[in-house]
This record gives C-alpha cells, structure tokens and sequence, in this order.
C-alpha cells in the first residue's frame, strides 16, 4: 500500500507556507472550477425558465422541445427566439434567465451585430467578436477548460507511463532496461510535429487523438527521474530489510521505493502542464490541434494574426494575456513545489 513518509508531509507543510504558489495553485483550481461549468456562465441557453406556471432550470443540460413551450416542433427549442414571441410574451409570469454572457462560443451573432465582424469589444460583447461574430470571452473561457482539461489527462498518463516504465528500468535492471533504453531512444530521434500532422490526415484530429499521440512522447523524460530514483533507492537499507522480511516485488515497488520516489513528480508537474498547455496552444496556432469549431486559445491568436485583422487587436491580445496569466501562475506552482522538494530532513 502507498505510504507518505513523514519528509513528505514536512514538504508540503514548507510548500504551504510559500505564499505566492499557494495563491497561484487556488486561483488555478478555483479558475478550473468555475470553467467546468462554462455553461453557466456563458450561453445563449437559459438557466431559468418560467412559462404557464411551470418552472424549467438548466436548458444547457436537459433537452426542452419547441412544443414545450407552444412550438409546433419537437426540436430543440430557441430559447432567445421563443422569448421574443407574442406567445409568450401575452402570459403574464412567463420569463427567461440567461447567464451573464448569454452567447455560446460557437454562436454566430451576425443578428446582433452593428457591422460585419470581428467587432470590436462593446456593451454587449465586453471582448470582443471573433471573425465569424462569435464572443471572445465565451471562446476564452471554454477554451480555459478545453486547454486546463487537456493538459491534466495528459499529464495523468505521462505520470502514469513515466513512473512503470520508468520505475521498472531503474528496479529490474540488466537487459529489460537496455531494451526500453534502445526504444526510448528511437522514440526520442522521431519527428514530434510530423507525427501530428500525420495522424492528423489519416484518423483526423481531435482530443483523444492529441492526447493519444501526445501521451506517446510525454513520459520520456520524466521516466529519466524515475528510473535514477529507483535505482538510487532500491540500494536502501528499508528496501532490503523488506526484501528479508519476505515482502514481494510489487509490494516493495509501490509501498517501498516508490512513495520515496515522487519528489521529480511533484516537482515537474506543473512544468509538465505548462508544456502541454503551451504545445496546445502551439498546434491550434499552426492549425493542427482541436478540429473547429472547439474554443482554442491558439486558433484566436491564429485570426489575430492574419493580415486582414492585424488591426483588431482584442483576437491577439486577448488569448495572449490568458495564456500569459495561466502560464504565470503554473510557474508560480511550480516554483514553490521545487522550493518545498529541497528540503531534506
């Protein structure tokens, strides 16, 4: 069973006491929170509706038909549509609550706009449209979770991969470490951003995709840690008194080297997220992250950049000062992790 040694939790304390990552380490859980449920706060579907006596909450999870609410179909009901008609506009009680921002990000608002987008930000759209009159702020703060989301499954399973690959190198030795050396290192000499692209043209791109295609590179260089780690451990005194003791090879691998083995991966994982949050960026940027119309950070930096809007600065700086911050604070995490990791008694 997975203990925590006493140093461990004495690190954590001095992490604790390290003000500025334990801020940057709330904003970024509080700011995720919040994101997942993006719904809520940005969407053109209500939160609240009130029609014939009858109370419906949450149109952004359940279904409602037109018919529900005097429509001929049995389609999805449009809400802010519905909200303009006689129908229910006669019934005295009869309301609609939307979010804050009552835009989804791959609404297309060219209704409401004053002229042909991107627009600049107003009133109604504090951010900014994009150039196909889709709100700034609602793409920003789903991509938020899209890029957040991303970046923690893919650091999962470079955790995952990293600590038994490398975990494995470091506790058997001899020539199953040779073997996966030799493949880490063909593995390390191939092309990252020609494999994306490729499997991006023969299965298509897509989350599961990225991740899939990301997770086979990521691990390699946490697995280094970990197989010097396990290696400096399984020399240890405790190790071969469990060795004596009867004590297995699995049992010593998870309950004996390997909770004594975690430091590289406290340390790293907020560089970890700050290189896949980058390299999400990165691809959407070069147009071959997330398929569109998935709300991306990279494919608003991407318009921005673009001769014919060079002048609307809200696509560029927007996504940028969002990716600065979310950077900023990773870094303050993980300054403070390393900080805490260095204590030794």
């Amino acid at each position: 069973m997975f203990k925590v040694s006493v140093i461990m939790i004495n690190r954590m304390r001095d992490f604790l006491k390290i003000k500025r990552a334990v801020i940057s380490l709330v904003i970024l859980i509080v700011l995720y929170t919040i994101s997942l449920f993006s719904e809520l706060i940005a969407n053109d579907k209500p939160v609240l509706i009130s029609y014939n006596g009858k109370l419906y909450f949450f149109a952004a999870y359940n279904f409602y038909a037109d018919k529900t609410f005097g429509g001929k179909y049995e389609t999805e009901a449009r809400y802010k549509e519905i909200a303009k008609t006689e129908r229910f506009l006669k019934i005295k009680g009869n309301y609609m609550v939307f979010p804050p921002v009552p835009y989804n990000p791959n609404t297309l608002n060219h209704h409401e706009l004053k002229r042909t987008p991107p627009t600049s930000p107003d009133r109604t759209h504090f951010l900014g449209t994009d150039n196909k009159g889709r709100d700034v702020f609602a793409r920003l703060l789903y991509g938020f979770r899209v890029t957040m989301t991303f970046a923690l499954v893919l650091l999962a399973l470079e955790i995952i991969i990293g600590v038994i690959i490398g975990g494995l190198q470091g506790y058997l030795g001899g020539i199953f470490d040779l073997t996966i050396q030799r493949f880490i290192e063909i593995l390390s000499a191939l092309p990252f951003l020609y494999i994306v692209i490729l499997v991006g043209h023969l299965i298509g791109r897509g989350f599961i995709t990225l991740i899939i295609v990301l997770s086979v590179f990521n691990w390699i260089g946490l697995s280094y840690y970990m197989k010097a780690e396990f290696l400096r451990i399984k020399k240890s005194q405790f190790v071969d008194a469990a060795k004596t003791l009867g004590s297995g090879n699995v049992k010593i691998f998870m309950s004996e080297i390997l909770p004594n083995a975690i430091v590289p991966l406290i340390t790293f994982a907020p560089y970890s997220l700050i290189g896949a949050v980058s390299t999400l960026s990165a691809l959407d940027y070069l147009g071959f992250g997330l398929p569109a119309p998935t709300p991306s950070w990279g494919e608003l930096m991407r318009q921005g950049t673009k001769i014919t809007h060079l002048s609307n600065l809200w696509l560029t700086v927007s996504p940028l000062i969002t990716l600065f911050i979310t950077l900023l604070l990773l870094a303050f995490v993980g300054e403070g992790l390393r900080k805490a990791m260095a204590r030794v008694l």
